[in-house]
């Protein structure tokens, strides 16, 4: 009898450098790990791949360390190591904060980071906070490693500069001065795409960023600027709202999505340092 996974296969390399040369020897193969999002393309019928590379046994990709003072976060790192992982919390607790509102518990112990970024959601509950804390995704090849900044990782919806020969490998953070801020808003705080989604830090120089509020996941450089430079709240909720790109969907609509923005906004720069 054939079932919707009849048709499919599944590679296990025995470690990242066989992937790797997998990779850049079969270009057809996607990277499979925790496989939440996957398996819901999968189920939908929208997933055009068909053969897959499992990256869940390979260790090397699930290690969260402190190196030279940037914490290093492995793609295959789980949202349940993320919270329970001393480092990340102590450095980075916007992103623990972020991690326990993806899906439920099962959905924690199985999603991966990597997984989150590679996915391309411009909804997704991580991205927001990545993008303010600086973050820089590191691909790997079988010519080396690049680093690139997760605000350059996207050029587009669902689109990223991920070639088909290169494997997300980790996502560094370094030092974050400054108090951090993440704030979800869905119709349900864990178990729902969320309408619009903060991540930001309160430094002289302020980084603020947004989910679900256009084709990607965005960096306000000229709030982060009016702020920076004495401008009143009032006045950099305007200039937010000129700044985000939201559209009407069938989880919200635009206004809304404005509105929800310059409440967070609001909510992040009034809170005592």
């Amino acid at each position: 009898m054939r079932t919707a996974v009849s048709t499919l296969s599944l590679i296990r390399p025995g470690t990242v450098r066989e992937a790797l040369r997998l990779l850049r020897d079969d270009g057809a193969l996607s990277p499979l790990a925790g496989g939440t999002d996957l398996y819901v393309a999968l189920n939908f019928g929208t997933l055009p791949a068909t053969r897959f590379l499992d990256l869940w046994p390979l260790a090397p990709l699930r290690r969260i360390a402190v190196r030279d003072d940037v914490l290093s976060i492995g793609a295959t790192a789980t949202y349940s190591a993320i919270i329970r992982s001393r480092a990340v919390r102590s450095r980075v607790p916007m992103l623990v904060a972020a991690a326990r509102e993806v899906g439920g518990v099962q959905i924690q112990n199985r999603g991966t980071l990597g997984g989150n970024i590679a996915n391309a959601s411009p909804a997704a509950d991580t991205l927001p906070v990545l993008a303010a804390a600086d973050a820089v995704v590191v691909l790997a090849s079988m010519n080396g490693e690049r680093r690139v900044p997760l605000t350059r990782f996207y050029e587009g919806y669902r689109k990223t500069v991920r070639r088909p020969d290169e494997l997300i490998v980790a996502v560094e953070i370094p030092r974050i001065e400054g108090r951090q801020f993440f704030r979800k808003v869905g119709t349900r705080a864990a178990q729902a795409i969320a309408k619009v989604v903060m991540g930001a830090v309160r430094a002289p120089a302020p980084r603020i960023a947004l989910g679900s509020v256009g084709s990607t996941v965005v960096r306000l450089p000229r709030t982060e600027a009016a702020l920076a430079g004495g401008a009143t709240i009032d006045e950099a909720v305007r200039v937010l709202e000129t700044e985000i790109h939201p559209i009407d969907d069938n989880r919200s609509t635009a206004e809304y999505r404005r509105v929800v923005a310059g409440n967070l906004l609001r909510q992040f720069w009034g809170r005592d340092s």
